[in-house]
């Protein structure tokens, strides 16, 4: 089911034109949760419209989210689905967390 999950959420950061996509398969790591999944957007307007999207294809899917996090500034929003947790970041806020080099996954190269 959470590959499934992952798959929609791909799908709905795609739909907004989320840039750098990376899904992190971080169930050897921890017992929290099983994928991060990252994505940049442009600017706070597009950050905030990424969340929505995932949040709203989430729901129509039938994959309600548990809670979703820092839209006030729309800088770095996360959208928590339980065994799946979204990221979506600023380019410099994603620089600067690098959340792929915390959790073992590929650096993260803009481009």
């Amino acid at each position: 089911m959470a590959n499934e999950l992952c798959e929609l959420i791909v799908s709905a950061l795609e739909d907004v034109k989320g840039q750098n996509i990376v899904v992190l398969d971080v169930a050897d790591r921890t017992d929290v949760f099983d994928h991060i999944i990252i994505a940049t957007g442009n600017s706070n307007r597009q950050i905030k419209a990424l969340a929505d999207n995932v949040v709203e294809e989430g729901k129509k899917a039938g994959h309600r989210p548990m809670g979703v996090e820092g839209t006030g500034t729309s800088e770095w929003v996360l959208v928590d689905f339980g065994d799946v947790i979204v990221h979506t970041m600023l380019p410099a806020t994603r620089e600067f967390y690098n959340l792929e080099k915390l959790w073992g996954g590929p650096k993260l190269e803009e481009g």
